[in-house]
C-alpha cells in the first residue's frame, strides 16, 4: 500500500510542481542560447563577474527553502509534500489510482522527462556551450566576453582544462588573442594561463598553435591589464617546461624581461611578475641540473636589471628580487665577481640593510621587515661564498 502511495505521489509531482517546471525550462533555455551565468568571484587574484544568477531562480530563498535546486529525488519529494495542500494531495493520489496502465506510462513518461529537465548540465557541456557562444559571430561582444568568463572558472580543474583541445575550445581562444577589442584579448591570455598552470598536456598544446610569441607580444601592450594577463600566461607555459622555455629564449624573452625589470615606468605589477618568472626559471634550472642553462642566466646586463630591483622602493618587489638573486647565485654559470664588480651586488644589499632598519622598530612593519632582512642575510652569505669560490678557481694553477 505504502509503495502504491509513493507511486501515485512521484506521478503525481509534474502537477504539484508546475512552477519548478517552468522555472528549470527558462533556465535551461537561457542557458543554451547565452551561456550560464556565474555567482562565484575569484582572481588569479580576483575573478569578476558581470551577471548574476537570478535570485528566484532554484535555489534556497531568504527563508533558506527549498526553491526547487534539488539534489535528488527524494528531496523534490519532500518539497512536494511540504509545499502541497494535504486534501488536493489526497484527492489528487485517489485519481491516480484510477489512471489506466496507458496513462499510467503516459504519467511515467512525463515524470522521466521532468527529472531529465532538472539535471544539472555537467562542466563538459558547460564548456561546450561556452566554446559555442565564443565561436558564434552573431552573438553580441557581452556575450563573448560571458563565455571567457565561465571558461576561466570551468578550466580551472586539470580534467577540465584537458578536455578543452577536444571540445576545439583551445584553438577558438587563441583566435581571440587576435581580436580587435582589448577585453577579449585580456581574457583570452587570462584563460590559456589558466588552463596551462601545471599543466604538461596543456602546455604542449598551446605552444604547438604556435602561442607563446604572441603572447611574449602581448606583453609589450600599452593595455596595463591586457600586458599583465599575457605575461601570466607566458609565466604558466613555460614554467617548468623546457621547450617553452627554449622558444621563450629564441623569441628574445630575456631582452623583454630585462626590458621591463630596469625600466620604472612599467606597471609595478608587470615588473613583480617579470623578476618572479626570472626566480622561477633559475629554480626550475637547479631542480634540473643536467639541462643546459639558458645563457641569459650569465649575462651582466641581465643580472643588474634584477639586483637593480633591490634599491628602495616596493618592499614586495626588493622580495622578489632577492629571491630571484639567490636562485641565480646558486647557479653554476654566474660568476660572483659579476655580482660584485657589474652589478654591484655588495652595495646594494647593504642600502637595503639600512632601509630596513627603521621599519624594524615600526610595529606594522616589523614582521615583514625581518623576513625581508632574513632573506637579506641569506642571499649576503651566499654571494660571499661565491666569491671566496671565485677567487679560489683562479688561484688554482694550472
Amino acid at each position: 500500500m505504502m509503495g502504491r502511495a509513493l507511486v501515485a505521489l512521484i506521478l503525481c509531482l509534474p502537477i504539484l510542481m508546475p512552477g519548478v517546471v517552468i522555472a528549470s525550462e527558462d533556465r535551461l533555455n537561457n542557458s543554451a542560447s547565452a551561456g550560464l551565468f556565474w555567482s562565484t568571484a575569484k582572481e588569479e587574484a580576483d575573478l569578476y563577474r558581470k551577471a548574476k544568477l537570478d535570485e528566484s531562480a532554484l535555489t534556497l530563498n531568504e527563508n533558506n527553502e527549498l526553491d526547487g535546486g534539488f539534489s535528488s529525488l527524494d528531496g523534490m519529494l519532500q518539497w512536494a509534500i511540504g509545499h502541497s495542500d494535504p486534501a488536493k494531495l489526497k484527492e489528487t493520489a485517489q485519481d491516480v489510482h484510477r489512471l489506466s496502465t496507458e496513462e499510467l506510462k503516459k504519467r511515467q513518461t512525463e515524470l522521466k522527462e521532468l527529472v531529465e529537465k532538472l539535471k544539472t548540465p555537467s562542466d563538459a557541456q558547460l564548456m561546450q556551450i561556452a566554446v559555442g557562444d565564443l565561436n558564434n559571430s552573431s552573438l553580441s561582444l557581452d556575450d563573448h566576453l560571458s563565455a571567457l568568463e565561465e571558461l576561466l572558472i570551468l578550466v580551472e580543474p586539470i580534467d577540465n582544462a584537458n578536455d578543452l583541445n577536444k571540445l576545439g575550445g583551445l584553438e577558438v581562444i587563441v583566435r581571440q588573442l587576435d581580436s580587435v577589442h582589448p577585453e577579449i584579448r585580456k581574457l583570452s591570455a587570462w584563460v590559456i594561463g589558466k588552463a596551462s598552470q601545471n599543466n604538461p598536456l596543456v602546455q604542449k598544446q598551446v605552444l604547438e598553435y604556435g602561442t607563446l610569441t604572441k603572447l611574449m607580444s602581448m606583453v609589450r601592450s600599452n593595455i596595463v591589464e591586457e600586458a599583465i594577463k599575457a605575461l601570466y600566461a607566458v609565466s604558466a607555459l613555460i614554467r617548468n617546461n623546457a621547450e617553452g622555455q627554449q622558444i621563450f629564449y629564441a623569441a628574445a624573452g630575456d631582452l623583454m624581461l630585462q626590458e621591463i625589470l630596469s625600466n620604472s615606468s612599467f606597471d609595478i605589477r608587470l615588473r613583480r611578475k617579470s623578476v618572479f618568472l626570472v626566480g622561477d626559471m633559475a629554480e626550475h634550472q637547479l631542480e634540473n641540473p643536467e639541462r643546459p642553462e639558458l645563457p641569459f642566466f650569465s649575462s651582466g646586463l641581465f643580472l643588474k636589471s634584477v639586483v637593480d630591483l633591490i634599491a628602495p622602493g616596493d618592499l614586495d618587489l626588493q622580495e622578489k628580487a632577492l629571491l630571484a638573486i639567490k636562485s641565480l647565485l646558486n647557479l653554476k654559470s654566474t660568476q660572483g665577481a659579476v655580482f660584485k664588480n657589474f652589478c654591484n651586488l655588495d652595495k646594494a644589499l647593504e642600502v637595503l640593510r639600512l632601509q630596513l632598519q627603521p621599519l624594524l622598530e615600526e610595529v606594522d612593519q616589523r614582521d615583514y621587515a625581518s623576513d625581508l632582512e632574513n632573506i637579506r642575510q641569506e642571499v649576503e652569505s651566499i654571494f660571499h661564498k661565491k666569491l671566496d669560490q671565485t677567487w679560489q678557481g683562479m688561484l688554482v694553477p694550472t
